[in-house]
């Protein structure tokens, strides 16, 4: 006899989903979208198997539709991930995640002495290389990868 194991999370009847999040990062995704002290109905599963990914996580967000900044902020932490547009419980759009050629607003420079941790300026990042992520701050030229970003 063969027995079949299954997860179920309830389905949201509007809102966003956000899949092939990399298992490591779904946290710091949950963290960037500020839904530990959120309202809004949030399903979050970690660890669930993918063929392509290995392991990968999933955030259920009721009743809220993403930014864009917010979606430039999910693409540099998981840049391969998916975000599913929800109306009366159906996907209606499904868009993947991508990384824009430029970043305004939404890295701090972890050069302390550059302009924008200095002055009233919005940070300014181009996009050096995807894979691995490096990125330029227009303003003192430092470059930084994944693991320096602080997403403001």
């Amino acid at each position: 006899m063969s027995e079949s194991k299954s997860l179920k999370v309830s389905a949201i009847k509007e809102g966003t989903v956000v899949d092939h999040i990399p298992a490591e990062s779904t946290l710091k995704v949950m963290q960037i979208l500020k839904l530990t002290k959120s309202s809004e109905i949030v399903s979050v599963v970690f660890n669930l198997e993918s063929k392509t990914m290995k392991k990968k996580g999933i955030i259920k967000i009721g009743g809220k539709n993403l930014s864009s900044k917010e979606t430039e902020k999910i693409a540099l932490i998981a840049p391969k991930s998916t975000m599913n547009i929800i109306k009366n419980y159906k996907v209606v759009d499904k868009i993947k995640l991508k990384i824009p050629q430029e970043i305004k607003g939404v890295v701090k420079c972890i050069n302390p002495k550059c302009i924008t941790n200095n002055e009233e300026v919005q940070s300014k990042f181009k996009i050096e290389n995807k894979e691995p992520l490096k990125l330029r701050c227009e303003y003192c030229e430092r470059v930084m990868s994944r693991d320096d970003l602080i997403i403001q």
